[in-house]
This record gives C-alpha cells, sequence and structure tokens, in this order.
C-alpha cells in the first residue's frame, strides 16, 4: 500500500498499480451514512488525488528539463500507461458513488455547488473504451517537446535552441535579422512532415474519443472536458469577430508607426522585434540568478507575500529557467498541490520577453500559494479563464514596478512600449489558433490541404495589411506548427484572450487605486475554484465580459495609456 506519511513530492513512489488501488478501493468499499462521513471520504479522497497529482507533475517537470534522457521520458509515460488508465476508472466509480450519495444535497457551503457541476459532467462524458484512447492521445503528445526540443540551429558557429536563436532578431543589422529569421524556419520546415503524421494521430484518436463519448465532434467534446459552463463556441466566434473589427486595426496603427520609425519601404517579418528607433536591445537582467534575484524584490514591493513564494521556490529547487539544448519549449508554471509550492519551467535568453514571462509564470506561482489553503484539491484546479487572470494581470501590475530592472527612464519606457503592443498584438493570434482549432475539429474529414487553405486564409484575416509576408510563403504554410497548445492541450487558447482583457481591466483599477484592486485581486486568487467565472471575476473587481463592446473599450484604453509614452 502507498504509504501516506513518507510518500513526497520529490520522489517518484508509485512503482506499481498494486500501491494504489488499495487506497482507492477502501475509498469505494467505505460506507457514507451521515454528512460528516461523506465529507471525511471528500478530504481523504482528495488527498490521494493530490500525491498522485504531484507525481505525476514531477515525472513530467523531469522529463521536460531533459527530452533526451531516455529514463525520464519512461517514467512519465510509465505513469501514463501504468498508473493514469486504472485512475481513470476508479475516478469514474468514486465520482457515481458520490453523485448517488443521499447527502450529496447537504453539501452547499462555498465551493462545493461548482465542485458538483463539475463531477456531474465529468460522469456524463466518461467512457471506459475511451481510456486507453486518452493514454495513447497523453503518450503522443508528449513527442511534440521532443521534436521541438531537438531543433537548434548554428549561429556564428555556435548551436543553439531556437529560444536562444530567437533573441537575434532583436539586432539592428536587418541582414542578419533576415538570415536568423530564415534559419529557424528552414529548422521548422525539416520537422513539418513529422509533425503532420504526429497531429494526424493525435487528431484521429480525439475524434474517435469524442464519437465514443457521444458527440458529433472533438470541440464540442472538449467544451465540456473543460467545464466551460459559462460560455459558447458562438460566444468564441463573435469574440473572434471583434478582434478582427476592433484590435487588427489598431495593430496595423502600431506596425505603421515601426515601419515609419524604421525607415523602411517595406515591413518585413524580421522587423518585428527590433527597437523601432535601432537601439541595442533591452537587456533587463544577464542571467537566471539576476532574473530570480530582481523579480523577488519586485514582488515584495507589490506585496511581501508574493515575493515570499519566488523566494521559496529558488530555496526548494523549484525553478528551471534557462535555455539549452534538449529542454523542452515554451514555459509553464506546475502547480503541485500536495506540496502547495509550484514549479516555473521557462526557457530563458535574457531578453525582455523573458522576463515578461517570469511575470506571468510568478502570477501563476502567487495563484497557487494563495488557493493552497482550501479544503479540496479540485478547489485548487482552476479553470485557465481565472489562472490566465492570475498570471496576464501580474505582468501588467508587474510594469508599474519595473524600475527593478532598468534603471535609466527611457529604457524603462521602452519596455512598457513594447509590453503594451504586446498584450494587443497576441490577441489576433489567439482569434488565428482557436478559429483553426474550431475548424479542423468540425470538419474531420478534411484534407492536409484543406486544413492549410484554411489556416492561411486566417492568416489572411488576422495578420493585417502592414507586414509583408511574401518573400518566404513556405514558411506561413504551416507555421501553427510552433503553438505548443494545439498538440498538447487542444482548445486551451482562448482561455488567454478572454484573460487579457480582464487583466487590463485590472492593471486600470490598480492604476487608479492599487490598495483596493490588489485585495480584490488577492481574494479572487485565494478562492481558486470555489465560484463560477462570473463570480471570481466578480470578486477581483472586473466583469466576465469579451464582448465587441467590452473589447473596444479595453483597447481605447490601452491606444491612450500607448499615446502618454
Amino acid at each position: 500500500m502507498l504509504n501516506t506519511e513518507t510518500y513526497r513530492a520529490t520522489e517518484a513512489a508509485v512503482k506499481s498499480w498494486a500501491e494504489v488501488e488499495p487506497i482507492l478501493s477502501e475509498l469505494l468499499d467505505r460506507t457514507l451514512d451521515s454528512k460528516t462521513a461523506l465529507e471525511a471520504w471528500l478530504k481523504d479522497r482528495s488527498t490521494i488525488e493530490e500525491r498522485l497529482q504531484e507525481d505525476m507533475g514531477w515525472r513530467y517537470i523531469r522529463h521536460t528539463c531533459d527530452t533526451e534522457d531516455k529514463t525520464k521520458l519512461e517514467a512519465l509515460d510509465f505513469f501514463i500507461q501504468e498508473i493514469e488508465p486504472h485512475l481513470a476508472g476508479y475516478t469514474d466509480k468514486l465520482n457515481r458513488k458520490l453523485l448517488d450519495c443521499p447527502f450529496i444535497n447537504e453539501l452547499t457551503s462555498t465551493g462545493y455547488p461548482v465542485y458538483l457541476r463539475s463531477v456531474k459532467k465529468e460522469v456524463e462524458i466518461f467512457r471506459e473504451e475511451n481510456i486507453p484512447l486518452l493514454t495513447e492521445i497523453q503518450t503522443l503528445s508528449n513527442s511534440y517537446g521532443q521534436i521541438s526540443g531537438s531543433m537548434t540551429v548554428d549561429i556564428d558557429g555556435v548551436e543553439k535552441t531556437l529560444q536562444q536563436a530567437v533573441v537575434e532578431l532583436k539586432s539592428t543589422d536587418r541582414e542578419r535579422r533576415k538570415m536568423v529569421f530564415e534559419k529557424i524556419n528552414r529548422r521548422r520546415l525539416l520537422a513539418v512532415n513529422e509533425l503532420n503524421e504526429l497531429f494526424d494521430s493525435l487528431f484521429r484518436l480525439r475524434h474517435q474519443t469524442a464519437i465514443n463519448a457521444g458527440y458529433a465532434n472533438f470541440r464540442d467534446y472538449m467544451f465540456d472536458s473543460l467545464g466551460r459552463f459559462d460560455y459558447t463556441p458562438e460566444q468564441c466566434f463573435d469574440f473572434h469577430n471583434s478582434i478582427e473589427k476592433y484590435i487588427v486595426p489598431l495593430i496595423d496603427d502600431f506596425n505603421l508607426k515601426r515601419k515609419q520609425s524604421l525607415g523602411y519601404e517595406v515591413l518585413k517579418p524580421w522587423d518585428m522585434d527590433v527597437d523601432p528607433e535601432q537601439k541595442v536591445p533591452l537587456h533587463p537582467y544577464k542571467n537566471a540568478d539576476e532574473l530570480i534575484q530582481k523579480t523577488i524584490a519586485l514582488f515584495e514591493e507589490i506585496m511581501p507575500e508574493f515575493g515570499k513564494v519566488i523566494r521559496l521556490m529558488q530555496e526548494r529547487g523549484h525553478l528551471d529557467l534557462d535555455s539549452r539544448i534538449g529542454k523542452a519549449p515554451g514555459g509553464y508554471n506546475y502547480p503541485l498541490h500536495q506540496s502547495s509550492l509550484p514549479f516555473i519551467f521557462m526557457n530563458s535568453a535574457g531578453t525582455l520577453r523573458d522576463m515578461v514571462t517570469m511575470m506571468h509564470e510568478g502570477g501563476h506561482a502567487v495563484h497557487s500559494w494563495l488557493s493552497r489553503n482550501l479544503e479540496l484539491g479540485a478547489f485548487k484546479s482552476t479553470p485557465s479563464e481565472i489562472a490566465e487572470v492570475a498570471s496576464m494581470a501580474m505582468e501588467l501590475i508587474s510594469m508599474e514596478h519595473w524600475n527593478h530592472f532598468f534603471n535609466d527612464a527611457e529604457e524603462l519606457k521602452r519596455a512598457r512600449k513594447y509590453q503594451l503592443e504586446k498584450i494587443l498584438s497576441i490577441l489576433p493570434w489567439i482569434a488565428i489558433v482557436d478559429a483553426f482549432q474550431n475548424w479542423i475539429y468540425t470538419h474531420p474529414q478534411h484534407s492536409d490541404e484543406e486544413r492549410k487553405a484554411t489556416w492561411l486564409d486566417l492568416l489572411q484575416r488576422f495578420e493585417g495589411n502592414v507586414v509583408d509576408r511574401r518573400d518566404f510563403p513556405e514558411f506561413q504554410e504551416y507555421s501553427w506548427h510552433k503553438q505548443l497548445h494545439i498538440f498538447e492541450v487542444p482548445f486551451y487558447y482562448v482561455e488567454y484572450g478572454i484573460a487579457q482583457l480582464a487583466s487590463i481591466a485590472i492593471w486600470k483599477n490598480y492604476k487608479e487605486n492599487p490598495a483596493q484592486t490588489l485585495n480584490a485581486y488577492t481574494k479572487a486568487l485565494e478562492a481558486g475554484y470555489t465560484l463560477t467565472l462570473p463570480e471570481l471575476y466578480n470578486l477581483a473587481g472586473i466583469k466576465f465580459d469579451f464582448s465587441g463592446a467590452y473589447i473596444k473599450e479595453i483597447a481605447s484604453f490601452v491606444r491612450a495609456e500607448y499615446a502618454k509614452l
């Protein structure tokens, strides 16, 4: 039996399903003859689920930190293939036991109505025949990190990861930027067939999963699987249209100013990261240690508790920030509910964007920490629509304290202008990715050529009219391959757009009343997922709204703030 006293987050303690099953069997067989017994049962269930979640978490973390180590991949695959399939069956049985309990209607305190709503949906969509399919999907999706993590290019005789090479796109030498841009994208082209085959396999499995569960397509299945109780696909389409109407023209304005400032007749894709005034790139920190120390100081200035979180993570080895060969791409904050202290993974190369990523993931970390004392693990597992508010709002709140990274007033101004451009320019890309996935999964018989044409049509619709991308059309055709979410966490992307609007609203409040805004922000994060999304947004002092009118209002505010700089 799994030893609940010695099982620790830093150990991959589960060696076989036989260690876990007796605990779950006891939960399944236990008599629930009162509300008190039911509540105790829920806490015991939460304890084992949190510990298993953390075991899986550390296996995933270790693998993404070193995708070339086969033993780490084997450890991850073991859990996915030997533990999770059995766990899925028991989870469904335990869910049904909960819903059948006569005392369930007495669970009325904060958190339970939202939790039980999710449990009912899980039972509704569960199919035993999907267990092996979901196992295969999870195993296959991990291949994306291995493929991407192995991508390198030669820059001046030095082998660099793509994340490290991207830094060169900030060079003031235009020909050098073009050279690096071409190298990066030609390296991506080498993996087109491999990534297409991977996605085709994932697509077939995902579609079959949806059909098995009684859905017409995987999009509808995922809306329920992700617990999207508060909005519909149609609202997402309206969101796309509003981005096209209100945000794309604003991005075109930014790009026209960039072109004029650079003095170019034509703006190219490799001109998008260089400073518009041809100044040397901003370097807010020298190395990972300095990034950590400055982040701690900045977070402490916002709120002492925030700095404490990053300091604890540093002390306990819960930070892996530098980019290196063999490391999976991207960045994440992995919540570890058992130990209450999450893990931040990123690919830092010393850029301003990397600094912002640290602010973002730090916001997630603070969210995990503030919600650590909630009664059940399920209460701590927040949906992305509020989780991304925690991180994106931290980017903007922190911007008021970036003097910790920039002593020079002009550099600070440049950094803030960059951030304001980026918080809006990401919205069209979010619309592209979300619309693309909606089309893919609602057209299950599509061909590769149709998929390519749809992607190119979406780029044409949302990329604006200022940047000339005609030189390398082949780089456009499969540029969706660089989006990790499409491969690993399908449909998890529109949440970034919804959360971005909310985060800007929080930042606006922060500029007007910092203390009141921080109080509301922390209360919302402390609540985890014990309230509905509209209720959580209201607690944070903002609206759960991504209508066209709201987008127009938010865009106008950002435009005004940008003009001040």
